[in-house]
């Protein structure tokens, strides 16, 4: 089961809810593993990245969903992306997420492209992205998300037939911001399947991700 949601948003940014309480309904449908990741840019990296690291340091052990220390960077110009995530790096991020060029928001062109040159994680949402900005999120490993929320979603198909065509690996996440778009692993499963995925493709991307985090959650 897939069991993973690595792009949530608190009140950190412009989620509604706490960190604890995010982390808390998640764990009520049953996650494993969550990333809080906050959109930051330079004006406000430093006390996210700080907040939202002590959380992760002093969330229970032994609670039944663990939370990964997460930065969104978002509409940052493209030249930024390098020394923003080497500084949430730096300073204790395990996640980051760089938002992409998706159809439903201004995002300068080229954004994609920059993200993936720099270092990142998941390329959220990346819309109409190119053949060669998928060769190079393959080569650099990085996942690209596979998401369950309005507007964004609407490039999915795309995206997951980029993937499977030219071997890059796949995220499937709600990027929520409020308790509506916390939806159960079931239903972000058959957002999955929705776009063409099959049932093996998903177990795919469930193994790659477990192997992802098997690395990030030490």
């Amino acid at each position: 089961m897939y069991t993973f949601n690595l792009h949530c948003h608190s009140l950190l940014s412009d989620g509604v809810l706490l960190p604890s309480e995010v982390a808390a309904r998640y764990a009520a449908l049953g996650y494993t593993i969550i990333a809080i990741t906050d959109h930051a840019d330079y004006s406000n990296i430093k006390s996210n990245t700080k907040a939202i690291v002590e959380f992760c340091r002093y969330w229970p052990k032994n609670s039944p969903i663990k939370v990964l220390p997460g930065v969104e960077l978002t509409h940052v110009p493209v030249a930024q992306f390098k020394p923003l995530s080497a500084y949430a790096r730096k300073n204790g991020i395990k996640i980051i997420v760089a938002h992409g060029e998706t159809g439903v928001e201004p995002v300068v062109p080229g954004t994609n492209k920059a993200a993936l040159e720099a270092d990142i994680d998941i390329l959220a949402h990346p819309g109409l992205i190119s053949e060669a900005d998928v060769i190079l999120a393959r080569k650099k490993g990085i996942l690209l998300e596979i998401t369950s929320r309005h507007g964004h979603g609407k490039t999915n198909n795309h995206v997951a037939k980029l993937a499977l065509k030219l071997g890059a690996k796949l995220v499937f996440n709600t990027d929520s911001h409020g308790p509506a778009d916390i939806i159960t692993p079931v239903a972000l499963r058959g957002v999955a399947l929705k776009v063409g995925l099959s049932s093996k493709d998903i177990d795919a991307v469930c193994k790659n991700v477990s192997k992802f985090l098997a690395t990030k959650s030490r």
